[in-house]
């Protein structure tokens, strides 16, 4: 098809008018008695934490807490993460003598933070993203763009260093792009799709930018990326709760765009189930590597960009109308994926002694699963204190593959209980040679290879066994887990895992995954000074220094959406 090339004016057409009803005061009040006081988190009873990593964790809460803290107990120095903002102009290392826990920075953070602002892509004059890798070894194909995804843990950096403007300029900008026709050859998109990536043109001759966009039309296999408008929605909420301000999402444009992306995923069809069915390819792991279906990274955004949206949308009309459907979505979208996603040692040995050809609503097979299709290497990977959410689960078929981004999501939106969450971190913890290794952090675990990896990938060259998306090694998952390690009250894993990528992200010039069963070798076409792994561990960093920021991409336990846990009590073994 031909290229879309448009005049994108300057925020043009962007009102900004009263709104009667603050964005604030819904994020605090009762939708249909959904949303309750947040639970306080408790971080006393966790294993991997030492006195050390407490007293380290106090010194970076907010100023009001910091008097008190070594006064009070430990499980009660957050406040609900509902009720924590990050104060704008707070900043991280860059530009200051000493961090804010009182610590000089890492040598790493300076030299982060150059990088990362070299990154930035201008449009008339105002800074609008940060492209995917300065790498000029090679040939450019879409790592000179800005991609929604890869965008989230920049913003986040900028976000937490007191320099929203960025993040306002990016959301802005991508609602102008979603406004635009979409066709894929004769075929055009859902009105709400996001695009995967933007990049600015420049005509010298005219001495004009212009702005063009991919909604899947130039990906590698042509796939429109599910993941981007929930990571817009997601962004977004960061955006308010780290500044306090709330008209750049009561601006109608922004509250049309979150409808547009929720009317794409809420809308009825033939589905029996409340998760999202969805194509090979259509999220960060964006070549063929078996995740269609069902898969977990698409679901566990798809739970947290709702929980955003219901703290977004204004409540008139047509935001109670999709608030309604939200409410009712996020019921049955948490008792599917914490009742047939979730695995533990006592849910495995469930499904190895499962009978199949069971016709009745009283089935407990109701997917009708092989037991002899469960992989052999499950049994020695599955502790017997921990657990985590599957790959994907429909009829006839489970990937049990570990799946990092996701499980981290689910921590950080409440879709994980407060027990599967301590259970997915013990796992980390007892697998951390397969999961973190030399360098942090497994994408997926295990790598698919030989006839599988054939069959699977279709001989992808470059998804070969425990490389790139298959069993590859990603920087930028540093800023998940972090931020995980945070919620749970065990930031010594993080700290751990830091320690680990500091020891070479900076000598390697940040590269984009790393290859090998520990993730020792640079990967085999890794660009190096990829944007996102620089921001993943900066964010990451700041994370541990100032917890208050957990605020910004954490929300706390519906205590209304109560969790089916009758199969699942590894953690209490």
């Amino acid at each position: 098809m031909s290229t879309m090339n448009v005049d994108v004016n300057q925020n043009k057409n962007v009102k900004t008018e009263d709104i009667l009803c603050p964005l604030a005061e819904y994020e605090e009040c009762d939708f249909s008695k959904l949303l309750q006081k947040p639970r306080l988190l408790n971080i006393e009873r966790q294993s991997s934490l030492d006195e050390r990593s407490l007293s380290e964790l106090a010194i970076g809460i907010s100023p009001r807490l910091s008097s008190r803290a070594t006064d009070m107990n430990f499980s009660r120095i957050f406040e609900p993460l509902d009720f924590i903002c990050s104060p704008v102009g707070r900043r991280s290392g860059f530009n200051t003598p000493r961090s804010q826990t009182g610590f000089e920075p890492h040598p790493m953070v300076a030299e982060a933070w150059e990088a990362l602002r070299r990154s930035l892509v201008y449009f008339r004059g105002q800074p609008v993203g940060t492209i995917a890798a300065l790498d000029n070894s090679g040939e450019n194909l879409n790592y000179d763009q800005v991609f929604v995804r890869d965008f989230v843990p920049s913003g986040l950096a900028f976000l937490m260093n007191g320099e929203p403007e960025i993040v306002k300029n990016f959301i802005l900008k991508t609602l102008r792009l979603q406004s635009w026709e979409k066709k894929i050859d004769r075929f055009q998109l859902g009105e709400g799709v996001m695009p995967a990536s933007f990049k600015v043109l420049h005509d010298p001759v005219r001495n004009n930018e212009t702005l063009i966009a991919d909604f899947g039309e130039s990906a590698i296999g042509r796939v429109a990326p599910v993941d981007s408008g929930f990571w817009w929605i997601i962004l977004l909420r960061a955006y308010t709760k780290s500044t306090g301000d709330t008209s750049l999402a009561e601006l109608p444009e922004c509250q049309k765009g979150m409808r547009l992306i929720l009317s794409l995923c809420l809308s009825e069809g033939f589905d029996t189930f409340p998760t999202l069915l969805c194509a090979d390819g259509c999220c960060m792991i964006d070549r063929r590597m078996g995740v269609y279906g069902y898969p977990i990274e698409i679901q566990a955004l798809f739970f947290m960009a709702l929980r955003c949206a219901l703290l977004l949308l204004k409540q008139d009309d047509e935001g109670k109308e999709f608030i309604e459907r939200i409410v009712k979505r996020l019921h049955a979208l948490s008792y599917h994926m914490r009742s047939y996603f979730w695995l533990d040692w006592k849910q495995l040995n469930d499904i190895y002694r499962f009978k199949t050809e069971e016709y009745s609503h009283t089935a407990l097979n109701k997917f009708n699963v092989m037991p002899d299709s469960l992989p052999e290497w499950i049994f020695d990977f599955m502790p017997v204190r921990g657990g985590y959410f599957i790959g994907n689960v429909s009829p006839a078929r489970m990937d049990f593959r570990w799946f990092c981004l996701a499980n981290c999501i689910a921590i950080l939106s409440s879709l994980a209980t407060p027990e599967q969450s301590t259970a997915i971190m013990d796992l980390i913890e007892s697998r951390w040679e397969e999961l973190v290794g030399e360098m942090p952090l497994k994408v997926c675990y295990p790598a698919i290879e030989t006839h599988e990896w054939r069959i699977v990938t279709g001989c992808d060259p470059k998804n070969t066994r425990w490389s790139y998306h298959n069993g590859g090694s990603w920087p930028v998952l540093l800023w998940l887990l972090a931020a995980a390690c945070v919620k749970t009250g065990r930031p010594q894993i993080a700290r751990r895992a830091i320690e680990i990528a500091e020891t070479r992200l900076l000598k390697d010039h940040w590269p984009e995954y790393y290859d090998g069963k520990l993730g020792r070798y640079i990967g085999k076409q890794s660009r190096k000074a990829q944007t996102w792994s620089i921001a993943g561990y900066l964010v990451a960093k700041m994370m541990l220094e100032d917890p208050s920021h957990l605020g910004m991409v954490a929300i706390e336990e519906d205590k209304q959406m109560k969790p089916l846990l009758r199969r699942s009590n590894s953690w209490t073994l």
